[in-house]
């Protein structure tokens, strides 16, 4: 009790109290990593999340992008028909969530480089080839984000077109 007395009223004595036990304080580590551990994890959960929902999105495109390509290969095997060309895409992956909106069109046109411009049926195209028939598949389907993320919507309408000569 005297010690603790002297050290209260004499002045190097606290001095060496204070710095002691800002030392020990300092060398002390035991809760600093529990700390760490919650403020990166956080972090990190939304940073894996973010990449999954990218990947979700991206692989969900890629979906579409197949069924649009699927409807437009069963058009040139088989013909031009509405309601089997929609079956051919909404089958193409095993997502329940894809349909061929807008329907199927048939047209005829002219290639032009990587399009095709409208033409009447049986005209003469300007590069002197007989104008041909087409097709225009269409798939969608819409994606909703795992996370609502600042300054970016929570839904996107995922589309893809591919058009095909038939004949």
């Amino acid at each position: 009790m005297t010690t603790a007395l002297l050290s209260a009223h004499h002045p190097s004595q606290a001095r060496i109290s204070f710095s002691r036990l800002f030392a020990r304080a300092a060398s002390n580590t035991s809760g600093a990593a529990a700390i760490e551990f919650g403020l990166v994890v956080p972090i990190l959960a939304l940073m894996v999340t973010a990449a999954i929902d990218i990947g979700l999105g991206v692989n969900y495109k890629l979906q579409v992008e197949d069924a649009a390509q699927a409807g437009a290969a069963w058009a040139i095997r088989n013909g031009f028909d509405v309601n089997a060309i929609s079956s051919a895409v909404t089958g193409a992956t095993g997502s329940s969530m894809i349909s061929a909106s807008p329907a199927p069109v048939q047209f005829c046109g002219c290639a032009t480089g990587s399009s095709v411009s409208s033409a009447t049926c049986g005209t003469t195209c300007p590069g002197g080839a007989q104008a041909a028939t087409y097709v225009n598949v269409f798939a969608q389907r819409t994606y909703n984000t795992i996370l609502s993320y600042p300054a970016l919507p929570s839904g996107y309408n995922l589309t893809a077109q591919s058009t095909a000569r038939l004949q």
